[in-house]
């Protein structure tokens, strides 16, 4: 789940990130960014802001953008943000430094489990390899939010789209094979090359149509509702009269890692300026789904497991079980 398992992970990223906002539009900004760069530049960048692409003017609006925030802070006043971003304080160059650490952690959560999946999952068990593709899918997609949020570039933001898009429809992929017990080899092939379709043509809407922020969230949020609800509704049924509940006691895991997951992600509604000029909403989301990775990994060994004793339970090929 986590940027993978929620359809809102589209919200990881701020959607008006490449859009201007109040700070950089105002005529304070604008002249103190265009004072300093007339004065200072050129100017020597030190090597380690170099390397992540600084230059004088981009340190010129990093300057520019503190000053006049620190003035405000002083003076009670609102904060803004810049280029769609609050202003916080780089570490070593680094744009968002909570964000970056905490994507990293979810990574490494990520990192963690998969050899784990390899080691206790026997071979034989069909959903083997789809786990640990979830695993590499979750990997991938952390390394390039913490990429994005590193150094925000047009490029960086659609690596870390276009990764997280592709970890939600993999998500709900595997969670119609899981959920319905699709075995059937043609069936998987053709949910294969559709999923495929459907990634390719996404990405290649966003990237020759139009960067349509709007439409990239829409579909992110209507891929992963379905996903998400397949796993609540999966978790009901299995305390339902018309379920089975002595069969699996542990379903609820599943229905609480959705529901957290809602609830990590509700932080974005409540935005606001960074503490410290570091931890805000969005860094706060990412904090907390870290430790809903390990709980998530524990359900799917739980599952794996319960699915072993009972093989397979092929009698349940035609409904949710």
């Amino acid at each position: 789940m986590f940027r993978l398992l929620s359809a809102l992970l589209a919200l990881t990223i701020v959607i008006p990130a490449a859009l201007a906002s109040t700070g950089d539009q105002s005529p304070q900004y604008r002249t103190c960014v265009a004072e300093c760069t007339a004065t200072n530049c050129p100017r020597p960048i030190p090597l380690h802001l170099r390397a992540l692409f600084w230059t004088c003017e981009h340190e010129c609006k990093y300057e520019c953008m503190q000053s006049i925030t620190q003035a405000a802070i002083a003076n009670n006043q609102r904060i803004h943000q810049y280029h769609g971003k609050w202003p916080f304080y780089r570490l070593a160059g680094m744009q968002e430094p909570a964000s970056i650490l905490f994507s990293i952690l979810n990574g490494v959560m990520h990192y963690k489990y998969l050899p784990v999946l390899q080691q206790q999952i026997p071979n034989s068990y069909p959903l083997k390899k789809l786990y640990i593709g979830w695993s590499i899918v979750g990997i991938n997609t952390w390394i390039w939010s913490s990429v994005f949020h590193m150094r925000d570039f047009p490029l960086t933001e659609k690596l870390d789209y276009f990764s997280a898009g592709f970890g939600i429809l993999y998500s709900l992929y595997l969670a119609i094979i899981r959920l319905f017990y699709v075995r059937n080899a043609l069936i998987i092939k053709a949910m294969t090359t559709l999923f495929t379709a459907m990634f390719i043509a996404h990405v290649s809407y966003l990237s020759f149509v139009r960067f349509d922020y709007g439409y990239n969230m829409l579909a992110c949020v209507v891929i992963g509702s379905i996903q998400t609800s397949l796993w609540l509704w999966w978790s009901i049924l299995q305390y339902t009269p018309w379920g089975d509940p002595k069969r699996r006691s542990y379903a609820w895991i599943a229905g609480f890692c959705v529901v957290a997951v809602s609830c990590a992600m509700s932080l974005e509604v409540f935005d606001f300026p960074p503490w410290f000029g570091v931890i805000d909403a969005h860094s706060l989301w990412h904090a907390a789904t870290i430790p809903l990775v390990a709980v998530w990994y524990n359900f799917l060994l739980k599952d794996t497991s319960y699915e072993l004793t009972m093989g397979g339970n092929d009698r349940t090929n035609k409904r949710m079980a």
